[in-house]
């Protein structure tokens, strides 16, 4: 068998145990939260865990008294004798009758995982505290023995782990890749040729640093922090349900890209999204911010059901509110006590009491198939100019009203009448114009009852009143009744959730920075969730989150700033072999560029990107025929033809039921539920999705222009330039030599059909120099096309 083949198989065969059971358990001693636990909540929770109602053998697992009993006749586990011990007994038995957990319940355990608790039985069985549940505790940092790497205490962390493991970390990536990775992660954006060659060309030694802040302070920050944000929230143009029809909410969208740019404390982001209307005198941002709670599905079909809507939008808004906020998944505990997790039935419906102050019904009385539809409360948010306008039209009209009463002719009367007739119409045609938002108005809370397996109909269950999860502790008030701002003032006290707040944002913090999260699953911090890599690290960040007042970009810069961070992604053989999901963090992570950025990088390199912030959605072109299926009411797309087309992906409008093709292409989610990391698939519908959308093909043509008009004189300089504007470093010449080849193909082939030239430049979509030669400017459009689709274009290195 040939060398390379074999290396490939031992990597394949180490990356399989590695899924099993994580590296640090293969060496060293066993620990419970990060190799046992696991094991127990994938194969024993379901039946031995938290929910009472189904508990086999009145049996719990998931907690210390449960694995360990305090009489020997009914101990599970004797400390030091795994073989004594009936849990290790029955895990490793191979009778079918006492094996567990059962053969028919589809689940059994690994040879490894089997082995791994005899190891931690021998090791005298120590129990450990769900991690997630135990407040972040400050460590010492830990000491390495090359001192010069660490920039701050992340990288003693790791750098003390990699030496442990007799590893070394990557080679700082060059100055180009860093100014690309940088541009990326803080902007969304790729760099300018001049913004690279001026960073490239700066020999100070703060010059990393000075790029990392004025990237921070860039306007375009807040619009890449908001496309994750809006991920999380479910933010969508449409209400998901039946007709799918549009509402109101895109200034929510601009409040979060505000927020993020003007550096708003994260306990105070989540303050007034969640309760912003309940603080004392609001203001009309915070209000907008309350648009959280209004973007969740809703139908408005004429013929729903009050109360069965009513359950699912609690079930919608608390499985939301669980996985942004808290990293849980409450939304388990619609119907029962939570298999993996200590939250129970009483503990959702308790949480959902929360938001019983939210006006449900509203779309329920006046459901309607406009568009956009009607989901009051709302409220106009109008332009200085409108503003200026409805001063001077009410005024009139009041002049008028009061000229009515005081006539008494007839004919003068009737022309007073008409008059207000007229201004009133204007008066309107200001509101039908005017941009509007959703937002919450708290109101008399409706009655919340725990409702029986979730059942509707069922109206048996005890009636409650808001509440934290109990394992959690206890929430007061000095008010009569629980609130949401007391809710969202829990969720960021110190003293209660906080730090375990403060921990979940570190994680997806952490996440935006280096691929994946030191704690895998974002959204689900509870047993169904992998453990962190690195856990005091991870709590060291979220420690550092709350004493620095919940500055967001404190914490990106710290972030950013490490040595860590620095790495190049480029990986050996060795380091796949060793780590090959690359958790020790021995290098940086290279990854697919999200959806939105990569229609913005094309719109950037090509120039035609508009820059402008905020605003409501927009359409840029996609296939025809694609709403046919909508109805309620049946529409077309309509696509804009002015520059809103050539917008950023953030600004795209986001349809439910009929996400953009070119968002779905890459991975965008439809955004119905909580999405805290979106998949990264490699497809050819991708692949043909950059060469032949109509925004990727107008993007490659003006691209082409430019190449033309101010790349050099000769094929080379300008398929130099070409090149370096889309990958921001000097192409090799064996890509030069590839490029001219696929040029002077092309050549051949459009100038003996000008028809094909015709139709790839002058598409109408975007202006075309028409002096440019049909034939030329198709070539170079070829090349521009190949350009964009390169691998290296669309990845964050």
């Amino acid at each position: 068998m040939p060398w390379v083949i074999l290396q490939s198989l031992r990597i394949c065969c180490f990356a399989i145990l590695y899924l099993v059971i994580p590296l640090e358990a293969v060496a060293g001693a066993v620990d419970f939260n990060r190799d046992i636990r696991p094991i127990l909540s994938r194969n024993c929770f379901h039946c031995h865990g938290p929910d009472a109602t189904h508990r086999e053998a009145d049996l719990r697992l998931d907690m210390e008294q449960g694995l360990k009993s305090t009489t020997d006749e009914t101990a599970l586990i004797y400390p030091g004798q795994p073989n004594h011990s009936p849990l290790f007994e029955r895990v490793s038995s191979k009778d079918p009758d006492l094996v567990m957990p059962p053969a028919d319940s589809g689940k059994s355990l690994k040879p490894v995982e089997i082995k791994l608790i005899s190891q931690w039985i021998a090791e005298g069985a120590p129990w450990s505290q769900h991690w997630s549940y135990a407040k972040p505790q400050t460590v010492k940092t830990p000491t390495v023995k090359v001192q010069s790497w660490p920039v701050n205490w992340i990288d003693n962390f790791v750098l003390s782990r990699l030496e442990s493991e007799n590893l070394k970390p990557a080679e700082e990536a060059d100055k180009i890749t860093l100014i690309r990775r940088l541009s990326f992660d803080l902007t969304g954006l790729p760099p300018t040729a001049v913004e690279v060659k001026r960073f490239v060309d700066d020999t100070n030694p703060d010059a990393y640093e000075k790029l990392v802040d004025r990237l921070l302070a860039s306007p375009h920050y807040g619009e890449r922090m908001a496309i994750y944000w809006l991920d999380l929230v479910r933010f969508a143009d449409t209400v998901g349900y039946h007709g799918d029809q549009d509402h109101n909410i895109s200034p929510y969208r601009d409040y979060v890209i505000e927020a993020f740019n003007q550096n708003l404390p994260y306990d105070q982001f989540v303050r007034e999204q969640l309760a912003g209307d309940l603080l004392p005198e609001a203001t009309l941002q915070q209000k907008i911010a309350t648009g959280y709670n209004r973007v969740l599905q809703t139908s408005h079909e004429g013929g729903v059901q009050r109360k069965e809507y009513l359950a699912i939008y609690a079930a919608d808004r608390i499985r939301n509110f669980s996985g942004v906020f808290m990293g849980a998944t409450m939304g388990c505990c619609q119907c029962h006590d939570h298999k993996y997790d200590p939250y129970t039935i009483k503990d959702f419906y308790s949480m959902v009491a929360f938001f019983a102050d939210i006006d449900e019904d509203q779309h329920l009385i006046r459901g309607s198939n406009l568009i956009p539809t009607v989901r009051k409360p709302e409220i106009f948010l109008y332009t200085d100019q409108e503003k200026k306008q409805i001063a001077q039209l009410d005024s009139s009209i009041k002049t008028v009203e009061v000229s009515l009463k005081s006539t008494e002719q007839k004919q003068e009367k009737q022309q007073l009448k008409q008059e207000l007739e007229k201004l009133k119409k204007s008066r309107a045609a200001i509101d039908r114009g005017a941009l509007k938002t959703m937002i919450t108005v708290s109101i008399k809370p409706r009655e919340i009852r725990v409702l029986p397996r979730g059942n509707w109909l069922d109206e048996t269950g005890p009636v409650v009143q808001p509440a934290i999860p109990e394992f959690l502790g206890t929430l007061e008030s000095d008010q009569e009744r629980l609130s949401r701002l007391d809710l969202a003032n829990w969720l960021s006290d110190k003293q209660g959730y906080g730090p375990l707040m403060a921990r979940v944002m570190a994680n997806r913090f952490w996440y935006l920075f280096f691929g994946r999260g030191i704690a895998p699953v974002l959204d689900d911090f509870g047993g169904q969730g992998g453990p962190p890599h690195y856990p005091e690290l991870l709590d060291q960040l979220a420690i550092k989150l709350i004493d620095d007042q919940w500055d967001m970009k404190q914490m990106v810069k710290f972030l950013v700033m490490s040595r860590a961070y620095r790495q190049s992604s480029i990986e050996s053989t060795e380091q796949r072999a060793a780590d090959p999901f690359n958790h020790w963090l021995n290098r940086q992570t290279r990854f697919r560029l999200p959806a939105e950025m990569i229609r913005d990088n094309a719109l950037a390199v090509s120039g035609l990107l508009v820059k402008e912030i905020g605003g409501p959605s927009v359409k840029p072109y996609q296939p025809a025929g694609y709403y046919r299926h909508l109805n309620f009411p049946k529409r077309k797309y309509v696509a804009d033809t002015d520059e809103n087309q050539w917008r950023r992906g953030l600004y795209v409008h986001w349809q439910r039921q009929f996400l953009h093709p070119m968002l779905q292409a890459f991975d965008a989610p439809s955004r119905e539920e909580c999405t805290a990391q979106r998949p990264r698939s490699n497809t050819p519908i991708a692949a043909m999705t950059l060469l032949n959308d109509p925004t990727f093909v107008e993007a490659s043509r003006k691209f082409a222009e430019d190449v033309i008009r101010n790349g050099g004189t000769s094929d080379s300089e300008k398929i130099s330039y070409a090149f370096s504007n889309a990958t921001s470093r000097q192409p090799e010449k064996m890509e030069v030599d590839v490029l001219l080849t696929l040029l002077n193909s092309n050549r051949a082939i459009f100038s003996a059909k000008p028809k094909s030239a015709d139709l790839l430049t002058h598409t109408g979509l975007a202006k075309t120099n028409s002096k440019l030669d049909a034939t030329e400017l198709a070539a170079w459009t070829e090349i521009t096309r190949a350009l964009l689709n390169l691998n290296e274009v669309v990845t964050r290195n």
